[in-house]
């Protein structure tokens, strides 16, 4: 009976030993994930057996631990959206460090900075394909031919490929202005001419017939 009451004590005493170590363990990585996470300094509660203690503790350390794993695979899906938005309005990507584990702000600041970009694309992208369309049919009505590369990028090139920065815009909008000048110059140009016909045909007194077949032309 002693010898069974001598190992049952002993088996306690190694059970309390690895309670008392898994604990410690505990401890110190739970002081790192609240350090990573931005969390305030881990206080211990003290109540409670201390086979208790170490599962809450155990059970914290998961918690935390999951919450990391959550935070970065947010943060590397929130990057690759960075990524593919940058590429097309051609802007810097969203200062943050990729190995550290981002706090809640940090995060909720991307998501806002992510739709923000989001809504400028589809505001650009709506604006290429107004100005894209007024061009074509400037250029139609102009007999315009592209003449470099940019042109024929708006002509014929892949929408979704076109980069729409600010420069690009606003170079888009200057072929534009442009071609809406020529066409008020051709206008103008036309409308002396036409002028200058119809005095002409006065001068040489010639048959409203004649001036009909010319006029359509």
């Amino acid at each position: 009976l002693q010898s069974l009451l001598d190992m049952m004590i002993s088996e306690e005493e190694n059970l309390k030993e690895y309670l008392l170590n898994s604990i410690t363990a505990c401890q110190r990585e739970l002081n790192t994930l609240h350090m990573e996470l931005q969390l305030d300094p881990f206080e211990v509660e003290e109540q409670g057996t201390i086979l208790q203690m170490e599962k809450d503790l155990r059970a914290h350390v998961q918690a935390l631990s999951k919450q990391k794993v959550d935070r970065k695979q947010e943060l590397k899906t929130l990057q690759e959206q960075d990524e593919d938005l940058c590429n097309i309005l051609c802007v810097a990507r969203f200062p943050i460090d990729s190995d550290a584990v981002p706090s809640l702000e940090e995060l909720d600041l991307y998501r806002r900075h992510l739709a923000a970009l989001s809504t400028e694309k589809e505001r650009r992208r709506e604006e290429f394909a107004s100005t894209k369309q007024q061009i074509l049919l400037l250029m139609k009505e102009l007999e315009h031919s592209p003449e470099n590369s940019f042109e024929q990028d708006v002509v014929s090139g892949d929408e979704e490929a076109f980069c729409l920065s600010q420069h690009n815009i606003a170079a888009l909008q200057s072929l534009r202005q442009q071609l809406e000048a020529q066409r008020s110059l051709n206008a103008e140009v036309c409308a002396e001419l036409r002028s200058r016909v119809a005095e002409l045909w006065e001068k040489l007194q010639v048959p409203a017939e004649e001036r009909e077949l010319s006029a359509v032309h």
